[in-house]
């Protein structure tokens, strides 16, 4: 099986398309998986990262927008189970790169979408203990 060319959905990572592309899926992904997807976008657009931080979070978003997964988005529950998986191994990588700055953002954009008892399922992400339940 070839793997999908990650960097041609470089393009989804402007603003406007990355945010678009999940808040289309926001709601069935749950507010961890957005949350988690939120702050790697944020943190790819700081200039302090290193490339090879860079290279692993376009990796990991790129697996979250492509239409090819190991188990497919449409099957109800699990279905971005490993989506999630991907994005918070990846965001334990990177975890020193995340500023508080960059969780607020993340936060501010997650409450458009959410309520605050949605919002509850982000702590363990904040506390750097983030697992798939």
């Amino acid at each position: 099986m070839n793997l999908p060319d990650f960097m041609s959905y470089s393009n989804k990572f402007t603003n406007s398309g990355f945010v678009e592309t999940i808040s289309r899926i926001a709601k069935r992904a749950g507010a961890k998986l957005v949350y988690t997807a939120l702050i790697l976008y944020y943190t790819l657009q700081n200039d302090k990262v290193s490339v090879k931080d860079k290279a692993i979070i376009i990796g990991a978003l790129g697996y979250l927008i492509s239409p090819l997964d190991v188990i497919p988005d449409a099957i109800p529950i699990v279905g971005l189970g490993d989506d999630l998986a991907v994005l918070l191994y990846v965001l334990n990588k990177v975890y020193g790169n995340v500023s508080e700055e960059i969780k607020a953002k993340a936060k501010a954009k997650l409450s458009t979408w959410f309520d605050e008892d949605e919002i509850d399922e982000i702590k363990s992400v904040d506390e750097g203990k983030a697992e798939v339940e």
